[in-house]
């Protein structure tokens, strides 16, 4: 493609992004004919929808500066719409919650939203909406399969690849050797895992994403089929030591959600560990419950087996 067709590319897609956010208001002083902005009512959409949440996770979910959300945080205390609660297991930790007030205040503003997307699509006969429909799924699965854009995170996702499954695999191995003092019968646990994935691969309903820093491997995630057509497994979670404290896992852990919602999933069931604490404390903020725990020896320790459960 010449250098001329490709920055007309780019002209059209930016024109497309200002026409759709004037046809839903985006720009408008206050949305949903509201006292809150656009971005003020996406923090409230998330705290209603998805349940309470640290404020970093927030951060990084809607790719808002700390600063700002403290000041969002603070106007939304003040008028009473959502209060800080302990979060499970670590009281110094706190986590966003929704008032009874506040969640008086925003239903009435998601109905409208409704509304007038029921409008909108109202106009349209049965064969074009479907159109319409299929055409934001597109747009949604191209530009997620791509990861974040450079500017917003220092790293970026993207579908796994040849030589991926035996990174992953040395690396489990690697990394909770070190960590948790697992020998090698994990690892090959692993390799099983791996091979099994990609010989029954299923592209529409199942994914694996790998993370890079500085075109590094830095982070992987899987997304894999149970034997119950509504659930799927978050398996091969990692993070590597120098990519940690960016908000990796938990945007590895979105990643899958987001695919899992495309796909038609109801809910994500995961196995850990009870010594897993950085990936529980991941998997509680994001809604996940403990369904059982076993004592076991396994992989030459003894530990205590867990199956958390979400519904999607």
């Amino acid at each position: 493609m010449s250098l001329p067709a490709f920055h007309d590319r780019i002209a059209k897609v930016r024109s497309f992004n200002r026409f759709f956010t004037r046809k839903i208001g985006v720009l408008r002083e206050g949305h949903l004919q509201s006292e809150f902005t656009l971005t003020e009512l996406r923090v409230l959409y998330e705290l209603v929808h998805h349940g309470d949440q640290q404020p970093a996770a927030l951060c990084r979910d809607l790719g808002l500066d700390r600063g700002y959300l403290s000041r969002l945080v603070s106007k939304f205390e003040q008028a009473g719409l959502i209060t800080k609660v302990p979060m499970p297991n670590d009281g110094r930790a706190k986590l966003l919650s929704m008032t009874a007030h506040g969640r008086a205040v925003y239903e009435p503003l998601d109905r409208r939203s409704r509304d007038e997307v029921g409008e909108m699509l109202a106009r349209l006969d049965d064969t074009d909406q479907l159109y319409l429909l299929d055409a934001m799924r597109t747009i949604e699965t191209l530009l997620d399969q791509q990861g974040d854009l450079k500017f917003s995170e220092p790293f970026v996702l993207r579908p796994f690849g040849p030589g991926d499954m035996d990174w992953i695999t040395q690396r489990h191995g690697d990394l909770y050797e070190k960590e948790q003092g697992w020998d090698s019968s994990f690892t090959a646990l692993v390799r099983q895992i791996c091979a099994d994935f990609e010989r029954d691969f299923d592209p529409a309903r199942e994914q694996c994403w790998i993370a890079e820093m500085a075109g590094q491997r830095v982070g992987s995630i899987a997304l894999a089929r149970s034997e119950d057509d509504d659930v799927a497994k978050l398996r091969l979670l990692l993070v590597e030591d120098a990519a940690r404290g960016y908000g990796l896992g938990a945007r590895l852990v979105d990643t899958c959600h987001r695919f899992a919602r495309l796909a038609g999933y109801r809910k994500m069931r995961l196995w850990t560990t009870s010594s897993q604490q950085a990936a529980r404390r991941i998997y509680m903020s994001k809604g996940y419950t403990l369904l059982s725990e076993e004592a076991v020896h396994a992989f030459g320790k003894e530990m205590v087996n867990e199956i958390w459960e979400m519904e999607l």
